[in-house]
């Protein structure tokens, strides 16, 4: 089969059916921004320091964070910059964004409330585009292409690298069926065939589920990204719980990566 006659971006989306990715309302996200400022939006959080060394930020004045969460990338480079603009369409972590970018003293932040799929007319075109740790999102294709074309010189975006949020051992405990999200390959293929040929860089961090002190800790994590789980399955993960606390093997894994998938802007689409 010659490569170009594979629809990867169909496949992508076949592969987000199978996998009964949905979209978060935005109410799901608001819940749950107090929380992501305190560990997405760490300065010392190993995944933004790495990411920052890793982008090329010379000759630019000003960026675009789509999915921007509390601020993580925004706020974190707008001292370098003449103005960042921090778009999500989350309001409650638009709102923790702004309470930040004011206690940071910030002066040349702009936040934005759009999704991926909004018209984007009203965003403006910025030197660096970035999307964080946000682009598992219903059409990669058409999202990799408004971010290349809000770009004026390269174009920022960071995938998994796992094909899990959750440990497949933890889904098989729980009695779940595995679940397997389309990961970065997905996107430098797309690119690809979109004529784009993608630098790829890795980001090791910590584990962001690796809450694991206490069971109901854990639970709670669980819970977040396979969904509210039965009275059995919560049996059944307490016991993987246990038994993995008393075999002293870590109950999660420890890491997290992520793929940079990174471009200059050569051309619109």
């Amino acid at each position: 089969m010659v490569l170009d006659e594979v629809n990867f971006a169909e496949l992508y989306q076949q592969q987000m059916v199978q996998a009964g990715r949905t979209t978060k309302a935005p109410e799901h996200w608001d819940a749950r921004a107090e929380q992501m400022a305190e560990s997405c939006a760490n300065p010392l959080d190993p995944y933004l320091v790495q990411l920052k060394e890793k982008m090329d930020l010379s000759g630019a004045s000003t960026l675009f964070d789509m999915g921007c969460g509390p601020g993580s990338v925004c706020l974190s480079v707008a001292d370098s910059l003449k103005h960042v603009y921090g778009v999500d369409y989350s309001r409650g972590m638009l709102q923790v964004a702004a309470r930040r970018a004011e206690y940071m003293g910030l002066q040349n932040v702009t936040l934005m409330n759009y999704s991926w799929e909004d018209d984007w007319h009203e965003i403006p075109e910025c030197d660096i585009a970035v999307a964080s740790r946000s682009t598992l999102v219903a059409d990669l294709r058409q999202a990799m292409i408004k971010l290349n074309n809000k770009a004026k010189l390269r174009v920022y975006t960071t995938h998994t690298v796992a094909t899990s949020f959750v440990d497949v051992n933890i889904q098989r405990a729980v009695g779940r069926p595995v679940v397997e999200l389309p990961n970065y390959i997905f996107a430098v293929n797309i690119l690809y065939q979109l004529g784009i040929h993608p630098n790829v860089d890795y980001i090791r961090g910590p584990n962001c589920q690796n809450k694991t002190e206490t069971f109901a800790a854990f639970l709670e994590s669980v819970n977040w990204s396979l969904g509210t789980l039965t009275d059995e399955e919560q049996q059944k993960l307490e016991q993987y719980y246990l038994q993995k606390q008393a075999s002293g093997e870590p109950i999660v894994p420890p890491s997290r990566d992520w793929a940079l998938v990174s471009w200059h802007k050569t051309k619109t689409l």
